[in-house]
């Protein structure tokens, strides 16, 4: 009896490429938006979309780097990419002119030219907990972890430092509300009738920064009957869970500080990373809590109590204040603690954009750094 075989159409049907859909480049850049907020970016950032084709502007394919190169862009036009997502912003330093001068300025014209939109979000796609440093946590092994330093709620609660509230009579309200809003840096006030033993009078509540409540403190303090009658609330933002720079990550079980080092070395796919180790320590030590940060990890790290340090470059000085402290470090070159991510990434992008366009990893991107 023949082996009964679908028909010819079923098995085209089978092996057919999932339907994609263009999409418009600004709903492209708002789902990008909410898988991880720029607000969660450090303020020094420049990240969110910076190269903008003249709209409208369809997006097919999806180019993934870690750094914007010329040669990487050359791949990117000859890939056909219609938006380039770059970690890192190839646009930092504010360019007083475009021109063909400057390699960074050649990336703009380039891109302008073939229509590619270019997006960066850096160190968003750090503080996000399916973001860089969750996934270089991969590499120890079985481990809890915790942000170094927690990301607080970007929209809650009003902007400003302080809430200060008062009550004023009709006599003093328009002379004290007038001079109120004079001051710079009042970011929120309203106003609500109020009874207070037994007279009508207005409820004045602000938020303002700490700048601006040294000036409010000082006109209140100028009618003693309204400075008894203020309160000041110091506003706190509450922290987002998982969210944060850096990570201090506590291993189910120890290690060697010998194993840790092949650990990191086989998830990051190096031959040779750099290793300081911390005064008293040898190869054998082992290793319970390691402080991780992704990139240039000096700042994030520095003062955490933990048996190693791993990030990408550190100064020389951090490093000297590491050892002197016990603490051993390994140094894998900036942006080979970030680009293994793009993987992850383009596969966590495809889910969160329903399969709508076409996402691709450079293959060009390498760290400009190697063992000669």
């Amino acid at each position: 009896m023949p082996l009964l075989r679908p028909p010819l159409h079923r098995v085209r049907a089978l092996g057919r490429p999932p339907v994609r859909t263009l999409m418009n480049l600004r709903e492209l850049v708002s789902a990008l938006n909410d898988f991880a907020s720029p607000a969660l970016a450090e303020s020094w950032d420049n990240v969110g979309l910076l190269v903008e084709p003249s709209p409208p502007h369809t997006v097919n394919t999806l180019f993934l780097t870690n750094d914007l190169t010329e040669e990487v862009m050359e791949e990117a036009v000859q890939k056909k990419a219609d938006l380039v997502l770059s970690y890192h912003p190839p646009i930092f330093a504010p360019l007083k002119r475009v021109t063909w001068k400057t390699w960074k300025e050649r990336l703009v014209v380039r891109a302008l030219e073939n229509r590619i939109g270019i997006y960066s979000p850096h160190t968003a796609y750090d503080a996000i907990p399916h973001g860089v440093n969750n996934w270089l946590t991969k590499g120890l092994g079985t481990c809890t972890s915790v942000p170094l330093h927690p990301s607080t709620a970007p929209s809650s609660p009003a902007e400003g430092t302080h809430r200060v509230e008062f009550c004023a009579d009709a006599e003093h309200l328009d002379a004290v509300l007038s001079k109120v809003k004079d001051i710079p840096e009042i970011s929120w006030l309203t106003t609500l009738p109020v009874r207070v033993e037994g007279e009508e009078q207005t409820r004045v509540s602000l938020n303002c920064s700490q700048k601006a409540l040294l000036e409010v403190v000082a006109l209140l303090s100028q009618n003693s009957l309204l400075y008894h009658k203020t309160e000041i609330l110091l506003l706190q933002k509450p922290l987002l869970p998982h969210t944060g720079m850096g990570r201090l990550c506590t291993l189910s079980e120890p290690l060697s500080l010998s194993d840790t080092v092949e650990r990191i070395k086989g998830h990051l796919g190096l031959p040779h990373v750099r290793l300081a180790l911390g005064a008293g320590r040898t190869l054998e030590s082992p290793v319970k809590k390691v402080a991780l940060c992704a990139g240039s990890g000096s700042s994030v790290l520095k003062g955490t109590e933990a048996d190693l340090y791993l990030t990408g470059e550190m100064s020389h000085h951090d490093v000297l204040d590491a050892v002197a402290n016990g603490i051993s470090v390994i140094l894998c070159e900036h942006s080979n603690t970030e680009r293994g991510f793009l993987s992850e990434l383009r596969d966590a992008l495809t889910i969160h954009l329903q399969n709508k366009i076409n996402i691709i990893v450079s293959e060009k991107d390498r760290d400009p750094l190697q063992v000669a």
